[in-house]
This record gives C-alpha cells, sequence and structure tokens, in this order.
C-alpha cells in the first residue's frame, strides 16, 4: 500500500465494517479479485473526513457501518468480465432484479473506471447505536434499482428520513453523493483524483 492509504478502522476507532466484495456476499456471489482480506482501505484523507462524519452521526444516535472504500482497479475489471458472462440467476433476485448484467454499465450502478479505486469514496450505511441494528433504508447495497436513487418513491417516511440523515452528515463533512446509489459518497477535494490504484487489499 501507498503510505498515504491505510485501514480505515485503524484511524477511524469504533466504525463497523463487512468489506462485501471480500466476501460471498455480493452481486457476483464470489470474492472478488484484489480483495484477499475484509477490511476497509482508504486515504488518510478520507479516515479524517469519516471520523468528523461519525461524531456527527453520533449526535443523531447512529453509527457507521461501511460496506466499501478503495477497490483496486483488478476488481473493476473483473465486474466487466462478470457482465459479460451468462446469467445464472445466482444474485440476480437481490441485486438486479429488472435489469441485464450489461445494463450495470449502461445504467451508471457499476463504472469501469471507479472513483472507489482513487481511495476516497465510500459505501456506507447508518446502524442504531443502542441496538446495533442496521438503519432501515429501503434497499440494501448494492440493489441496482431505481428504489436505490436518492429521492426515490416507494420507501417509506422512515427510510426517507435515514437516507436523509446519512446524507446530510456526509456532506456536511466535505462529501458528495452519487443519484443513483443511496449509500455511495466520494470526498469532494479527493487527493488523487486523477490516479486509479491497483494494489490488491491483504
Amino acid at each position: 500500500m501507498n503510505d498515504d492509504f491505510v485501514y480505515v478502522d485503524d484511524l477511524v476507532p469504533g466504525v463497523r465494517w463487512d468489506a462485501k466484495y471480500a466476501t460471498w456476499d455480493n452481486f457476483t456471489g464470489k470474492p472478488v479479485e484484489g480483495y484477499l482480506a475484509n477490511r476497509i482501505v482508504g486515504t488518510r484523507v478520507l479516515c479524517a473526513a469519516l471520523e468528523r462524519v461519525q461524531e456527527r452521526a453520533a449526535d443523531l444516535g447512529f453509527g457507521l457501518l461501511l460496506w466499501d472504500g478503495y477497490r483496486p482497479q483488478r476488481a473493476v475489471d473483473s465486474f466487466l468480465r462478470w457482465s459479460k458472462q451468462p446469467e445464472d440467476g445466482r444474485t440476480k433476485r437481490r441485486h438486479y432484479p429488472n435489469i441485464d448484467r450489461a445494463e450495470m454499465f449502461e445504467k451508471g450502478y457499476v463504472a469501469a473506471m471507479s472513483g472507489h479505486s482513487r481511495g476516497s469514496t465510500v459505501d456506507l450505511t447508518l446502524y442504531d447505536l443502542s441496538t446495533g441494528e442496521l438503519a432501515p433504508m429501503g434497499g440494501g447495497h448494492d440493489l441496482m434499482d431505481p428504489i436505490s436513487h436518492h429521492g426515490a418513491s416507494g420507501i417509506t417516511p422512515v427510510e426517507a428520513r435515514n437516507r436523509q440523515h446519512l446524507r446530510s452528515v456526509l456532506e456536511a463533512c466535505g462529501f458528495s453523493s452519487y443519484g443513483c446509489e443511496w449509500w455511495h459518497y466520494t470526498l469532494r477535494d479527493e487527493p488523487y483524483p486523477d490516479t486509479y490504484f491497483d494494489f490488491p487489499i491483504t
């Protein structure tokens, strides 16, 4: 790892994580190339910003759960190869029920050059500090469907409010949202805006 990249939990004590692409619980149905350990990696400035987000979220009674941070370019390349393989139905119902694999890229849910590979983008959600339960958000991580868009209809008032809580604390700490995915945020002043890294997460 570049010296400017760290394990997020080392610099943001108390953050929870579940690195989905290091597990079988993701839209490809298996661990993804480049994810050799279930840890979240990011730049130091990302971690400093996340620490501020965590403080603001705690004021609302929430903690942070991270699903992804830095993503090796080789992982993104493997997504592209996977999208061209025949449909096996294993993850379609949960992750992309209303589109074909190839449409993930066309509709903006997966990018051939991902902001994650620059080291200052995160996928995350909130959990209730008093119970440990995930806050209801009206759809899970990597549900590639219009219901995952900001401002989507068809979610409950509680889910809409939780999405707004997440967005407000992140935007207040220097992050920008992504319209198609309520869980995806990028640091506005990211240190490597034009560099796509490929070192594995180990």
